[in-house]
C-alpha cells in the first residue's frame, strides 16, 4: 500500500509548492494535502507518524522559501473555506487558523472592536501569526489570545487556555502543534477611530515596504525591540544589493525581491551575504523569521 491510499483525492504526489508562497519559488511537496476538516487532517499526521514521515503545515505562504529540491514527506496545506470560520459575539471572536489576518484586522474594524489593528500590513495567515505571535511597535497578536484549539503532535486535538499559551517576540509555545482555531478578546471602541487607526498604519506600510513585488514577508527578526534588522541591513550599506535577479529592497532593507528569473540560490545567497555583513560590521547575529524547508 502506498502512502495516503486512504486519503485518495485528499493527498497528491510531486505537487508544485512554489504557487502557494508569495515568492513563487522552490520544487516540488512528496506529498501535499489539502484535508477539508480537522479529523482529516488528524488522521494524516497520524499516518506521517506510523510511517515515520516528516511533516509540514503551509498556510499562507507568506514566510516560506522552498528549496529548489522540494520538501521531502507531506506538506499540509490549509486553506478556506475548511478552517476559515469567524464568529464575532461582543468583543470575543473564534477565528479559524486559515484567514487571512488582513480580512480578520477588517472583520473587527467593522465590527467596532479595537487591537488587532496595530497589526495591519503584516501578512499572512491568523494561525501563522499566532505562532509567531506577529506584530509591530504597538503590540502583537499574543496580547489578545486567550485559547487556541490545536492539534497536538500525538494526532489528538485539545484547547490550550490561556494560562497554558506563552507568547514572546515574535515567539509562542505552540511550535508543537498545528492552530486549528484561536479565541481573541478585543476592546469595543468608535467603530471610524478604529478604521482611522488602520488607514494610517496603512500608509506608512504602504510607503515603506515593497508591496506588489515577489517577495515574502521580513526576512530576519529584530534583534532587539529597539534596534531593526532593516536598520542594520541598510547601514551596513546592503540597500539595493542584487545577486542574480533576487535584490535587497531599497525601500524596505529586511525585505528580498526575487525578479523574474530569480533562483532559490540567489536569494539564498543575499541571506547568507546580509548575516555576514551584519555580524561583521554590528556584532548582531540576525535570526531568520521565514522558513527555509
Amino acid at each position: 500500500m502506498q502512502p495516503f491510499d486512504e486519503f485518495h483525492g485528499v493527498v497528491r504526489a510531486s505537487e508544485p509548492l512554489a504557487p502557494l508562497t508569495w515568492f513563487r519559488l522552490g520544487g516540488p511537496a512528496d506529498f501535499l494535502a489539502r484535508p477539508s476538516s480537522a479529523e482529516e487532517l488528524s488522521g494524516l499526521v497520524q499516518q506521517c507518524t506510523q510511517a515515520g514521515l516528516p511533516w509540514h503545515v503551509l498556510a499562507g505562504g507568506s514566510n516560506v522559501l522552498v528549496r529548489d529540491e522540494g520538501v521531502r514527506g507531506l506538506v499540509i496545506h490549509l486553506e478556506s473555506p475548511s478552517f476559515s470560520d469567524v464568529t464575532i459575539e461582543g468583543a470575543r471572536i473564534v477565528c479559524g487558523s486559515a484567514v487571512p489576518l488582513t480580512a480578520l484586522i477588517s472583520q473587527t474594524a467593522r465590527a467596532g472592536l479595537a487591537g488587532l489593528e496595530t497589526l495591519t500590513g503584516i501578512p499572512g495567515t491568523v494561525g501563522g501569526a499566532v505562532r509567531g505571535n506577529s506584530g509591530g511597535r504597538q503590540g502583537a497578536i499574543g496580547q489578545f489570545v486567550r485559547r487556541a484549539t490545536v492539534l497536538e503532535p500525538d494526532g489528538q486535538i485539545r484547547t490550550r487556555a490561556q494560562d497554558d499559551l506563552i507568547f514572546s517576540y515574535r515567539r509562542s509555545n505552540l511550535d508543537d502543534c498545528v492552530i486549528l482555531s484561536v479565541e481573541l478578546e478585543l476592546e469595543h471602541d468608535d467603530l471610524e477611530a478604529v478604521v482611522r487607526r488602520m488607514r494610517r498604519i496603512w500608509i506608512v506600510k504602504k510607503e515603506n515596504q515593497p508591496y506588489g513585488h515577489q517577495s515574502a514577508g521580513c526576512i530576519f527578526k529584530n534583534p532587539t525591540p529597539e534596534i531593526s534588522a532593516g536598520t542594520l541591513i541598510d547601514q551596513a550599506g546592503l540597500s539595493g544589493r542584487r545577486i542574480g535577479e533576487a535584490e535587497i529592497s531599497d525601500r524596505h532593507a529586511n525585505y528580498v525581491i526575487a525578479d523574474p528569473g530569480a533562483s532559490v540560490a540567489d536569494v539564498l545567497e543575499l541571506i547568507d551575504l546580509t548575516r555576514e555583513e551584519v555580524l561583521r560590521q554590528f556584532g548582531y547575529e540576525l535570526e531568520l523569521q521565514i522558513q527555509i524547508w
